[in-house]
């Protein structure tokens, strides 16, 4: 559904860049009994600096709070493995997940849950950072989406409601981290 310069796709609003960006980018082959959905964050901050955060798989604490410990087995490369132990609070206590995609060129990183003490069975991401100007300044377009198992007992609208709620914490802590950076790089205004 299109109103004004929005589209609506599973109950989210997006721009008509943002959805032309998960149209090329997020694409999941979701089941019968899963979920799936995209989450948009604009960042007052470079690509660069937010970019550098994404992409270490080996260290998401850096920007997610849940995240108290990660340990990667083997070097960052596509297929590597890391061993997320989670903060209490969170119905899991640790996470296995598998790198499944990374490109620095075109900013995306995707992994799957492979293993671990949690609720999300069949979970995978796909994180893509784009450029945008904000407030006339280099800032940020992130996108992540996800598709993930509805677990039992649970309804699609619940699971999505609980994977999106962290997924919002995660990409707030990420434009928190990612603005302070900024603030001490000094990024210049775009001159139009």
């Amino acid at each position: 559904m299109v109103t004004n310069n929005y589209i609506t796709m599973n109950g989210n609003r997006f721009t008509k860049v943002e959805e032309e960006f998960i149209k090329k980018y997020h694409k999941h082959d979701v089941k019968e009994n899963q979920c799936s959905s995209s989450l948009v964050k604009h960042i007052k901050a470079p690509v660069h600096l937010v970019w550098s955060l994404v992409r270490r798989f080996d260290q998401p604490q850096k920007y997610k709070p849940f995240v108290s410990r990660c340990v990667l087995q083997g070097d960052l490369q596509i297929g590597s493995v890391r061993e997320v132990n989670v903060k209490s609070g969170l119905p899991a206590t640790t996470s296995t997940e598998r790198l499944e995609y990374l490109d620095d060129d075109e900013h995306i990183l995707s992994m799957r849950i492979v293993g671990g003490d949690h609720r999300l069975k069949n979970y995978s991401s796909i994180v893509t950072v784009h450029p945008k100007v904000i407030d006339g300044r280099p800032g940020t377009l992130v996108i992540e989406s996800f598709v993930v198992d509805v677990p039992e007992g649970n309804t699609k609208d619940e699971t999505c409601y609980f994977v999106e709620a962290l997924i919002k914490c995660n990409l707030k802590s990420l434009a928190d981290v990612s603005e302070r950076l900024a603030v001490q790089d000094r990024t210049e205004p775009i001159e139009r």
